[in-house]
């Protein structure tokens, strides 16, 4: 008798050691879950055409130190199918695997309009399995030409095509006699469109259908209208306008570029619940008339009279009998492709903080924020009256709105009221670059609540941010970000406010580092990277602009033609992303073949080179013109770099006999580049601090010369006191300067307030980042007015170095997409605390430091699936605590080494708070 107890008790505690196992596991389970599911980094888009798209999830967990081990996913063509998990048409099995980014889809083949519903699972390290995520989706647009149906319409309207031309609408009207199960709208257009269905405008995206190289690329959108359509008679109506198919673009009244004709092409797919189907589409029976829009020019602004409204054009019933008939033509599906980039949108909403009369009798109102959109009106006013709106960034030294540094743009909006009740006005084919608003023509008292700013750009998800205890460098953190928003309305923009707004691309590859911390810019740059292959000159060389609409031969600049290099470089170093390297790769090679063709056997490319160091440092003294770095010295070492990048990339891709040739030939241009440019003592050519920053950064001078090198760049900061770099020297002027050594010199730039320096603008109230580094001069008069904008993000560069070295985020470049981080933060003088965050496709990282009473105190978090190396200011590991407790004492912090008064730790993800004592 006196084993029974024994036996119970085995049975219990086994029973209780499976009860702890089983709970654990379910426990670890509830703390891990699955978020952020996205398909080619969007949330359940809609029409894409991307065939075998790439599939993406964040995790998050409370646990320290979590990975993912396997994943399994599932995919189906109704959401019931997949929850039931039946009829699937892709199951994965367990994949044994930690990718959580770009999983590629491998299920059936995918047809046009068909949406996919998908889940995700994963294993973890610590032996749990999640639960299935929310289920997610991606739908398909039309993949062949032979999906479409519709034709290209243009209406049947008297135009005069040397000049902009009042905006068309056109109409339809068609009829449901059964019950709808889902309906999409696909649509594009030569030019830009605004898309009503039954008496409401039908989507918030603006500029559609975007910016591309229009005769080989334009992109359709797809709309989902199933609860739009309604049954019996329904209207659709389209406005469209010249955008930059064929409106004032460039110089010397460049316009109709693409074409000379505004045109439509649009296919509603309607599926009933029955069963059946049909299309509605655009053809001849479509009607067009001229309407309140006698004018609407990216450049110029908007004419918009009240009084020409057409009340209920874009309802049934509407009476269009007097409306003129419209031409079907043939220009063909074949260039269309679904939209890529996020759109361009209204993301914000600004109040005027003042307003005043000027020296000049304006009544003017400030926004606050030099900005770019437009303004929102909404006043009463007598039938015939016109208001004019005229825009400008900067006030003179009179007091007057300064408006001589837009060239030949007029910015103006001129709205004639119909009368009667309260009128509300937006512009719909334009925007303005602008701070201030002045308001003529209306005799009445305007409130400032009458006045809204519009903030427009392309909706990218904010991802970065900075904060630290200077004030001029917060708001220089934020003129980053407010530059950034101002200049990337679907391409990436020099300025948005004068006769430009071009995608140049030398602006675009010194500020991409920059723009991918600040925003989810991935999709962006996958975009405007295609057009980089549709306009690239058959001989190698790339446009200045692209899309290219400059009309010349001029092509290929070094730092500028690179951007078809180093932009693809980041967009993978940020997002871990192959696919842009593998799809750019021909247009990146072709680019590194004109290159050997121009340089020869000398591998100094000396013909052709571009802008050089633009906007560099200059004065007026006869002895010293300027900072001004021989072409040479640049186009060579940039011939360097993007090989350089391209041995990288070509490696990536498995190619292996290109990665020796791109090899043999980086060894062939730096011994070039040393023999012509940098003296046996470390002395580079042009001896001006961009030529240093280059030949360091780019890895060009000899290893034994590296020192006296980076002394000589460290000695010329010292003379001038202030930054000479121009647009190729600026973005990593500190960060060359930090990586030999010269802390106090990289600081000593990045506070100093007189001109020249980036905190120089701000002391003048500048809120968004300048063209030149004295737009104002210090007496109050302005630069060049032909080339002096007040919104300008190249200079804003600096931002990459602030964040990795400072806050002390930065990426590990052997794990791409911040898999693995480098955290290293360090501590200025100037600053007692500092930090940043930053979502990476993985989830959220987060640094921040702060210096107090002889303790340093920092706070970190790591994404789960990821890893970082940290580096903490101590001598031992004894000065360093986590959470009150020693470090070695904590098993998830591996502390690797310490040296040179700094340690090494390794950690999993999680969130930390160190203390080292001094």
């Amino acid at each position: 008798m006196k084993t029974w107890p024994n036996v119970f008790n085995f049975f219990f505690l086994t029973l209780l050691a499976f009860s702890i196992f089983f709970f654990d596991e379910s426990m670890a389970a509830e703390q891990t879950r699955l978020t952020n599911l996205r398909t080619e980094y969007k949330l359940n888009p809609i029409g894409i055409d991307v065939k075998e798209p790439r599939l993406s999830w964040e995790i998050e967990s409370v646990k320290r130190n979590f990975m993912q081990t396997a994943y399994q996913i599932r995919a189906a063509k109704s959401i019931s199918d997949l929850m039931a998990n039946k009829n699937l048409i892709w199951n994965s099995q367990k994949v044994n695997s930690g990718k959580s980014n770009q999983v590629i889809y491998n299920g059936g083949n995918l047809n046009s309009s068909e949406r996919i519903y998908w889940q995700v699972k994963i294993w973890g390290n610590d032996g749990s399995i999640t639960e299935w995520s929310e289920p997610a989706y991606w739908e398909m647009g039309l993949l062949n030409s032979s999906d479409w149906k519709a034709n290209w319409i243009s209406p049947q309207l008297e135009e005069d095509h040397s000049k902009s031309n009042p905006c068309p609408m056109l109409r339809n009207e068609f009829e449901i006699k059964k019950t709808v199960k889902s309906a999409r709208a696909y649509i594009t257009s030569h030019g830009l469109y605004e898309f009503h269905l039954n008496g409401s405008k039908i989507t918030d995206q603006l500029f559609t259908p975007g910016w591309t190289s229009y005769n080989k690329r334009l992109q359709y959108q797809t709309y989902d209208i199933t609860k739009a359509i309604q049954p019996g008679k329904n209207a659709v109506g389209v406005i469209l306008g010249n955008g930059w198919y064929r409106g004032h673009l460039a110089w010397k009244d460049n316009r109709n570029i693409y074409g000379n004709e505004v045109a439509l092409l649009m296919q509603i797919n309607i599926e009933y619940t029955d069963g059946t189907s049909e299309i509605i589409k655009t053809d001849k029976t479509w009607k067009s008339s001229h309407g309140p829009i006698l004018l609407s020019d990216i450049y110029d602004g908007e004419i918009y009279d009240a009084r020409l409204e057409k009340a209920g054009w874009d309802k049934s019933g509407f009476d269009d009998k007097a409306w003129s008939a419209t031409t079907e033509k043939d220009y063909g599906t074949s260039m269309l492709i679904a939209t890529e980039g996020p759109s361009v949108r209204i993301t914000k909403q600004i109040k005027p903080i003042n307003k005043f009369k000027t020296p000049s009798g304006e009544l003017v109102f400030d926004m606050g924020q030099n900005m770019v959109g437009w303004v929102q009106l909404k006043l009463k006013g007598k039938s015939g009256v016109t208001i004019t709106l005229r825009h400008a960034e900067v006030l003179d030294n009179e007091g007057n709105i300064y408006t001589k540094n837009l060239r030949s743009a007029k910015q103006k909006i001129e709205y004639t009221f119909k009368g009667n009740d309260e009128e509300v006005f937006e512009p719909h084919f334009t925007f303005q670059g602008f701070r201030y608003v002045a308001i003529t023509g209306y005799d009445e008292d305007i409130p400032l609540g009458s006045i809204t700013g519009k903030v427009i750009h392309s909706d990218m998800t904010p991802n970065g941010s900075f904060e630290c205890s200077d004030s001029l460098i917060n708001q220089l953190q934020k003129n980053i970000q407010w530059g950034l928003r101002g200049n990337f309305l679907d391409v990436p923009t020099d300025c948005p406010q004068r006769d430009e707004r071009l995608g140049w691309t030398g602006d675009a590859q010194t500020f991409a580092p920059t723009a991918c911390f600040n925003m989810d810019a991935a999709s962006f740059y996958t975009k405007w990277m295609k057009d980089f292959i549709a306009d690239q000159n058959s001989d190698g060389r790339i446009p200045h602009v692209i899309p290219n609409v400059l009309r010349t031969d001029d092509a290929g600049a070094a730092g500028w033609a690179d951007a078809s290099i180093i932009v693809p470089w980041t967009v993978y170093q940020n997002y871990g992303d192959t696919r842009i390297l593998e799809t750019q790769y021909q247009t990146m090679r072709s680019w590194i073949k004109y290159l050997m063709s121009k340089a020869g056997s000398s591998y100094i490319w000396d013909k052709g080179v571009g802008f050089g160091d633009w906007l560099a440092y200059a004065t007026t003294s006869s002895d010293y013109p300027g900072a001004t770095t021989d072409k040479d010295l640049i186009g060579t070492a940039y011939f360097y770099y993007s090989t350089s990048l391209m041995q990288k990339i070509a490696n990536i891709l498995g190619k292996e006999q290109d990665a020796k040739e791109y090899s043999d030939l980086m060894k062939n241009i730096k011994s070039a580049f040393q023999k012509e440019f940098i003296t046996g003592t470390g002395r580079v050519a042009s001896n001006t601090q961009t030529a240093y920053v280059l030949a360091l950064n780019f890895n060009l001078v000899q290893d034994e010369l590296k020192a006296s090198a980076a002394k000589r760049l460290a000695e010329d900061v010292e003379k001038f006191g202030h930054i000479t770099t121009g647009f190729l020297g600026t973005s990593n002027i500190c960060k060359t300067l930090t990586d030999y050594g010269y802390e106090d010199l990289a600081y000593k730039l990045l506070f100093r307030k007189e001109y020249p320096s980036w905190l120089y603008p701000i002391t003048k109230g500048a809120t968004t980042i300048w063209e030149r580094w004295d737009g104002i001069k210090s007496n109050g008069s302005f630069q060049d007015a032909s080339m002096n904008s007040f919104n300008h993000y190249a200079y804003g560069a600096v931002g990459k170095w602030i964040y990795s070295f400072i806050a002390g985020i930065d990426l590990d470049p052997e794990n791409p997409g911040y898999r693995n981080i480098i955290l290293h933060p360090h501590f200025p003088k100037q600053l007692s605390y500092a930090k940043a965050e930053y979502h990476s496709i993985y989830g959220n990282i987060s640094s921040s430091w702060e210096s107090s009473n002889g303790t340093l105190k920092f706070d970190l978090q790591i994404p789960a699936n990821t890893t970082a190396e940290l580096y903490l200011p101590a001598q031992s590991k004894e000065k360093i605590t986590e959470s009150g407790k020693p470090v070695d004492k904590i098993k998830e912090i591996n502390f690797v080494k310490a040296e040179n008064g700094k340690s090494l730790l390794k950690l999993g993800s999680g969130k930390y708070h160190f203390e080292v004592k001094n």
